[in-house]
């Protein structure tokens, strides 16, 4: 555990690269006017939530798995569970945990603000995967620890999921376009860019739909499973109406975009 820090970096830095590679090779073609510029702010916040999350919590979900397992707490080690079994289910567990988080964030009004930041994003790249505000990034945190500690999760199967999760985000929101045959098979084992852009659908009956992040068996689970946009994966219109504008996308602007309850410009918007 001593190289979390090491390891979580090496693959998030590989798999940005590979996906911003990815992008320039298999693009959707899709128009993206402003592409780039949304960059800075998107790589900004998880630099600004890695710091928050070093201030509040250094140590991690990782470090908090190390403190649970020195006390023996939590489910696992009660029923003596061997670590054969322990690690993959504990993935299990902390990504069916990040898939009804992810649902209740889009439910409660006051949380759909936080994580609405994410949706207003006007177009999908990688970056997408990394938009999240740090308010919710800690909360998440505090939810991932409270799993973690029930759950008596190995430290290994946590650092597994955090790497995991992290390559996913990036990967299901990359605009890539993956061969029609290849996709339908490959959504049956990961949440693929296809099905993810259903989620990010402006229509509020798809994006409150394919809640999964890196496994998709909760959405056919739990109902909430959305093959395809109605009007078509191309021709979906991606963000939240009335947050799409190019200003809107500053960082200073994403950062206070939850205390504001409404656009600003008269647009439909849920929440209060």
């Amino acid at each position: 555990m001593a190289a979390e820090a090491a390891i979580r970096l090496g693959v998030f830095l590989g798999v940005l690269a590979a996906m911003v590679l990815a992008e320039r090779i298999w693009a959707r073609g899709l128009a993206m006017p402003l592409g780039w510029r949304r960059w800075p702010a998107n790589l900004a916040l998880p630099l600004i939530g890695s710091v928050l999350l070093r201030l509040v919590a250094p140590a991690g979900a990782v470090g908090v798995a190390v403190w649970a397992e020195a006390r023996g707490l939590g489910l696992l080690p009660a029923l003596g569970a061997p670590f054969w079994l322990a690690v993959p289910l504990a993935v299990l567990v902390l990504d069916l945990s990040i898939y009804w988080q992810h649902r209740v964030f889009h439910h409660v009004p006051v949380l759909w603000r936080l994580h609405r930041m994410h949706h207003a994003d006007p177009e999908l790249d990688a970056t997408t995967g990394l938009r999240f505000h740090p308010v919710e990034i800690l909360l998440s945190l505090g939810i991932k620890a409270t799993v973690v500690t029930a759950l008596g999760a190995p430290p290994l199967a946590v650092l597994a999921f955090e790497v995991l999760l992290n390559a996913t985000s990036l990967f299901n929101h990359a605009d890539i376009r993956i061969p029609v045959g290849a996709e339908r098979w490959l959504r049956r084992l990961v949440v693929t860019p296809d099905m993810h852009r259903t989620h990010h659908s402006e229509v509020q009956a798809e994006t409150d739909g394919c809640f999964g992040f890196c496994l998709p068996w909760w959405d056919h689970l739990f109902g909430s499973y959305r093959a395809t946009p109605a009007a078509g994966l191309d021709d979906a219109v991606i963000g939240v109406p009335g947050w799409r504008i190019a200003r809107q996308q500053r960082l200073d602007r994403l950062l206070l975009q939850p205390f504001a309850s409404t656009p600003p410009v008269d647009f439909p918007q849920r929440g209060p």
